[in-house]
């Protein structure tokens, strides 16, 4: 019988859309009393109907998922539900991506071959409410980031008289992406050009999409030229 003092373990689901990875997470984190899995997720579609039904803590959401990509859920979760936390989890230390999982609102990030101790104290720190960040990869966000502001400070410039305001503002790397989508660079010459993997253009695409409110990637580049954001020549 439970007593009243009892503390509940806190709620989680793991999102992943492979197997073994959800498994391998179970195996870690089934001997931890604080923390109980309440249910599983092979896509981010699916993930936001779970969470929309089991109102979970924490969410251990994978980056790259179908039909909702992982930081697309976890806008869509943050949004609906705030007092739910995500814990991005991924395989590539990747800045676009652990810069666009805090834009959306993600506790942290964490790699996928950390260790089992690593792992559940990051949980857990998600938990409390920190932010859980490897220390090397967050040095590499600060330095990305101050590089980007010096460069917004350098190519401020009057937007055209005739222009029309984005539905909503792009990141500086999403215009990066637009320009190179402008000059008629494909996805994968985009990838190699800023020097970062194809699925990490390819979902940076979709979310200039998303925002922009377009159909494909060609008029999002004339969106965003409309917006005077592009030059003529572009």
């Amino acid at each position: 019988m439970s007593t009243r003092n009892e503390i509940l373990p806190a709620r989680l689901i793991i999102a992943d859309n492979h197997a073994i990875v959800r498994k391998g997470i179970e195996g870690m984190l089934q001997g931890e009393p604080d923390l109980k899995i309440v249910g599983n997720s092979a896509d981010g579609q699916e993930v936001l109907e779970l969470c929309r039904r089991l109102r979970p803590n924490l969410v251990i959401m994978d980056v790259c998922m179908p039909r909702m990509d992982g930081l697309a859920a976890t806008r869509a979760i943050k949004d609906e539900m705030p007092a739910t936390g995500v814990l991005m989890l991924s395989t590539y230390e990747n800045t676009d991506y652990v810069l666009e999982a805090v834009r959306v609102g993600a506790a942290g990030y964490i790699l996928k071959d950390a260790g089992c101790r690593e792992f559940t104290d990051a949980v857990r720190r998600a938990l409390r409410g920190e932010s859980p960040l490897d220390q090397e990869l967050a040095m590499r966000v600060l330095r990305r980031v101050a590089m980007e502001t010096k460069q917004e400070k350098g190519s401020l410039r009057a937007p055209d008289s005739e222009s029309s305001p984005l539905p909503e503002p792009l990141t500086s790397r999403e215009l990066e992406v637009v320009r190179l989508i402008a000059q008629g660079k494909t996805n994968r010459q985009i990838a190699q050009e800023l020097v970062v993997s194809f699925a990490t253009i390819k979902v940076h695409v979709e979310h200039i999409i998303g925002k922009l409110k377009v159909s494909d990637r060609q008029q999002a580049a004339r969106r965003v030229k409309k917006a005077g954001l592009l030059t003529p020549e572009e």
